[in-house]
């Protein structure tokens, strides 16, 4: 199983589309206090709060709690701005995280620093006038990533 983990995230629609997706693959996702928002159908309805009973989802009071917890991954990949190590350089194993700042800030960085450099990695873009992609898109592109690599996702048949 892969993990998607979302540290502080602070729009609704975001962690819906993300949690979309996470049920969608079979993810699970985990959600660092405190959250920009309330979980609510109001607050998630349009993005995909129809699919939040199929999530896989864990809510943790903070880091530590997040850690200590044994639904946490053993091994965590940070997504970020600061590092020039792309993500598809990295093997991604079954059971790993993928842990995503939040939309305004990212990551702080005591997190960077307790990750560690060998395990923070970018989405490269071509325009280094904008700074990085939404926390949806970037979420889905290394989730699909993290999963083509280590086999996960199964191929699917559509129902009628």
């Amino acid at each position: 199983m892969l993990h998607v983990v979302l540290f502080q995230p602070e729009i609704a629609p975001n962690t819906g589309n993300v949690g979309r997706m996470c049920a969608l693959t079979n993810s699970r996702l985990h959600l660092i206090h405190p959250l920009g928002f309330v979980i609510n159908d109001r607050n998630l309805r349009r993005a995909g709060m129809d699919y939040w009973k199929s999530l896989d989802v864990h809510e943790h009071a903070d880091w530590a709690a997040f850690k200590a917890s044994p639904q946490a991954p053993k091994r965590l990949w940070l997504f970020t701005t600061k590092s020039t190590r792309r993500f598809w350089d990295v093997q991604f194993t079954d059971g790993d995280g993928l842990v995503f700042g939040n939309e305004s800030s990212g990551a702080p960085e005591w997190l960077h620093e307790e990750i560690g450099a060998t395990h923070r990695i970018t989405i490269p873009h071509a325009n280094p006038n904008l700074r990085s992609l939404n926390l949806s898109t970037a979420a889905g592109i290394a989730t699909y990533e993290a999963l083509r690599q280590t086999r996960l996702l199964l191929p699917t048949i559509r129902r009628s």
